[in-house]
């Protein structure tokens, strides 16, 4: 199927993304201070760059993380110790996928890259007060911006080189059966550039799987190729994303923040936008076989994340071929089992 011409059956209405945190903003600070309030270690401050305020830094566990917070003690950003993300609070956003869910997301979330992983103290290196400033200012797209620009009808959009980076992407060719569609297309499939991997030969892409992507392929180009996370071709352990949802879940980089027990996962108050989570819904129960971006909550006060998947060929956070939601009880919200914030 080309790209753009996937065809849906379902309408749907707007979609606005969790404001702040944990998919929920206020709500996540709310509990998050309310549980970690008797855990807090230390409190740095630094000024305000608008200098209407001064800048708090509080320790929190649950996972260990440091929050920013002005004057008024309004969240300014979330670090997560062992992880790049960062959770930067910034002006309303409204995501929208009309053709696929009815839902409805808005956020105050921006989800940046540290040029380095967090740890205890870092308000106080030398690279952070530029970088934070400039992350504070920053309107360029965000993983959350980047993740939706693959869904459906998304426009295309060519670098100085020809290279298509953005747009409608499926999921992978049709099964020579006829039936269902082929796994295993990565990031340089979908651009339709060869790519060469730490300590590998040149990979190339295969034409029929041009503008396609499977779940795993998905991260790897919004984290990897897009974002800059380095990007691995094997799935061993190693400096960056491995190629499978199961190698990334265990060995990727950052911080494992809901571990596989091998059972439904319902530690819905640890996540925050952007983070990986990780899904057992084809083969046995020892192996994770999907993965999505978390988006946060929805309007019905849902944890709605966005994936590549089959059934409606391609990147979605909608309901086609199952709910995008880890909380309703369906096909996903049963299968969740990890996450990980990189």
């Amino acid at each position: 199927m080309g790209m753009g011409t996937r065809t849906i059956a379902v309408t749907v209405a707007a979609i606005l993304v969790a404001a702040a945190l944990v998919g929920g903003g206020i709500w996540y600070f709310t509990r998050a201070e309310g549980r970690d309030t008797t855990e807090t270690a230390d409190t740095a401050r630094a000024e305000d760059p608008d200098q209407t305020a001064t800048i708090s830094y509080q320790r929190l566990t649950g996972p260990d993380r440091t929050m920013a917070r002005d004057g008024r003690g309004a969240v300014l950003a979330v670090f997560t110790d062992g992880a790049r993300t960062v959770l930067v609070n910034g002006p309303n956003r409204t995501f929208r996928e009309p053709k696929a869910t009815t839902a409805a997301i808005n956020t105050q979330a921006w989800i940046r890259l540290a040029p380095e992983p967090w740890h205890q103290g870092d308000e106080r290196a030398i690279w952070f007060a530029p970088w934070f400033d400039q992350a504070r200012a920053d309107r360029t797209p965000d993983v959350l911006a980047i993740a939706t620009d693959y869904l459906i009808d998304a426009p295309a959009e060519e670098d100085a080189k020809g290279v298509r980076f953005r747009g409608d992407a499926s999921f992978g060719p049709v099964k020579s059966s006829g039936v269902g569609r082929k796994e295993q297309s990565d990031f340089y499939d979908y651009l339709g550039v060869p790519w060469t991997f730490p300590g590998a030969p040149t990979t190339q892409p295969a034409p029929d799987r041009y503008g396609a992507v499977d779940c795993s392929g998905f991260i790897r180009l919004v984290y990897g190729y897009r974002m800059g996370i380095p990007l691995l071709g094997t799935n061993e352990p190693g400096p960056g994303l491995p190629r499978r949802a199961y190698a990334i879940a265990e060995s990727g980089p950052g911080v494992e923040l809901v571990p596989n027990k091998r059972k439904r996962a319902t530690a819905y108050g640890t996540l925050q936008p952007g983070d990986l989570v990780f899904f057992e819904i084809e083969d046995g129960p020892d192996q994770l076989d999907h993965a999505g971006i978390y988006l946060g909550l929805d309007d019905a006060g849902h944890h709605r994340f966005i994936s590549s998947r089959e059934r409606i060929d391609g990147p979605t956070f909608g309901d086609v071929g199952g709910t995008s939601l880890l909380d309703d009880g369906g096909h996903y919200s049963t299968a969740w089992r990890a996450a990980r914030r990189l």
